[in-house]
């Protein structure tokens, strides 16, 4: 009820504003400076230097405080670089101006052309000359607009959610800036960018359940891609030997602080390397972002003080479950002794599962959590990594690792599996899950083994979670904080 009476109040004005010939929403507005740029130039001025000043200084931004007394009104302009007060006084604008602003709410967009000056309490402030409407906000902010902290609101309206809390707009500034600085670190180490499908005729390159499609035209179903990894190795065997793409893949699973359907990845191959080089070339990539970032190797993240100073432990997937979880070394190598543990340690087991699945239900259940300072896990088994290639001293196993920060994975990489008849093997074995029920093992690709059947030089290829790492260096608590636009049961 009360938001419909303010509603009316702004009509109202609308009404009025028309009446006297005022456009709402011109597009001739060229403002010349932006608010941080005044108080970086001449923040550090005195009254009476500024008072010299013959430059006129212009802004346009959302009018976000408003003290009016009667004649005169101080106000705070919002735009993208921050705010300023700003001083409009009827004798200054003159009376057709000080009418409008008379008719102006907070939440409105405007004008300002005037010269510098500061205030009895030595504030920085725009004195008016000119004042222009830009843009009438119809509909007024939220209540308690300030530092808006209803979750449901800021998730479902980020254009408030921005209006409101400048310290959300630094999060995507600097994920902006996270992002450019993985890129110029990949342009250095001569990687070349490139734009793999989105939409896929089969789910590929991760084991994940896909969102599925239709094209009309085609009548052929397609999917949304779970991972680039097929399309961007078939042009490592093109010759194209360091590539990398940043951009979304899309899984249709559970939602939550770590997980959201459409993420983004960062995601490359070099020829001529390992798993072991990537490893790293991990740690160079995220510490040079991080030397950025925060000007060195150590943050706060949720009140944990991580240490990203090289070189970041590593550890075998066997390791670690035997030195976290207590587990008998015969129960790794037994799937009856391995499952009996799993069940005790309340993991989603099934009689049926491999001794590899059931080692990593235990994994995810009892010693991801522990990995809180950097911890590359090493050497995963064969039957969770269909894409990879064996150790060549445990079959059994592969030459692949994960990076754990927090106890979260951010980055998933290993030697490429190039043998085309151990791939075609690999696939019938996730054929064969897929039929007992697995949705997320991976489907069978002949093109993909025809490409390999040209010859893929050795590679390693590697996938990092963009969300998941801007989520670290911002001390964000959940991925919907670091995406602009997060996934959301509609209302």
């Amino acid at each position: 009820m009360e938001d419909s009476e303010l509603l009316k109040v702004r009509l109202g004005k609308i009404a009025d504003l028309k009446q006297a010939g005022i456009e709402l929403y011109p597009n001739d507005i060229r403002p010349q400076n932006t608010t941080s740029q005044i108080i970086e130039d001449f923040g550090a001025e005195e009254a009476a230097s500024l008072s010299g000043l013959t430059q006129k200084f212009s802004i346009a931004g959302r009018l976000m405080a408003l003290r009016n007394f009667g004649k005169a009104a101080f106000i705070k302009i919002q735009d993208r670089k921050g705010q300023i007060q700003c001083y409009i006084a009827k004798n200054i604008v003159g009376e057709k101006a000080y009418a409008t602003f008379k008719k102006l709410d907070v939440g409105d967009i405007l004008y300002i052309s005037g010269k510098l000056f500061r205030t009895k309490t030595d504030e920085l402030t725009i004195e008016a000359h000119e004042l222009r409407l830009v843009a009438k906000a119809i509909r007024p902010l939220p209540e308690k607009w300030h530092g808006l902290t209803d979750i449901e609101t800021r998730y479902r309206q980020r254009h408030l959610d921005l209006i409101s809390n400048p310290l959300v707009r630094k999060v995507f500034e600097k994920r902006s800036r996270i992002i450019r600085l993985i890129r110029q670190f990949m342009e250095n180490h001569d990687f070349l960018e490139v734009e793999t499908p989105m939409m896929q005729p089969r789910a590929g390159g991760a084991m994940a359940r896909p969102f599925k499609t239709h094209h009309n035209a085609l009548n052929q179903d397609f999917y949304l891609r779970i991972a680039p990894e097929l399309y961007l190795k078939r042009l490592v065997t093109g010759g194209m030997e360091r590539v990398y793409e940043i951009n979304k893949n899309f899984r249709n699973e559970g939602i939550s602080t770590f997980h959201n359907p459409e993420f983004t990845m960062l995601e490359f191959y070099c020829s001529y390397k390992t798993y072991e080089d990537l490893m790293s070339f991990t740690e160079e990539l995220i510490t040079f972002v991080a030397a950025d970032i925060f000007a060195g190797m150590k943050f706060n993240y949720l009140g944990t003080e991580i240490d990203l100073t090289p070189p970041w432990r590593r550890i075998s997937v066997k390791e670690a479950l035997l030195q976290i979880t207590r587990m008998e070394p015969a129960a790794l190598e037994d799937q009856a002794r391995a499952l009996a543990f799993a069940r005790k340690a309340g993991c989603e087991v099934k009689q049926t599962d491999s001794l590899g699945k059931i080692l990593m239900a235990i994994f995810d259940e009892t010693v991801e959590k522990n990995l809180v300072q950097p911890t590359f896990v090493t050497h995963y088994p064969v039957e969770v990594s269909p894409l990879s290639r064996r150790s060549a001293s445990d079959p059994e196993f592969t030459d692949r690792f994960e990076l754990y920060i927090y106890g979260k994975e951010i980055a998933n990489a290993f030697s490429e599996l190039n043998d085309p008849s151990d791939q075609r093997e690999r696939f019938m074995q996730q054929l064969k899950e897929k039929e007992t029920g697995d949705e997320e093992a991976h489907e069978m690709d002949e093109d993909y083994i025809n490409t390999l059947e040209y010859a893929m030089p050795p590679t390693a290829g590697e996938g990092i979670g963009i969300d998941r790492l801007v989520m670290l260096f911002t001390d964000s608590a959940s991925i919907r904080d670091v995406i602009l636009f997060p996934l959301l049961r509609t209302k």
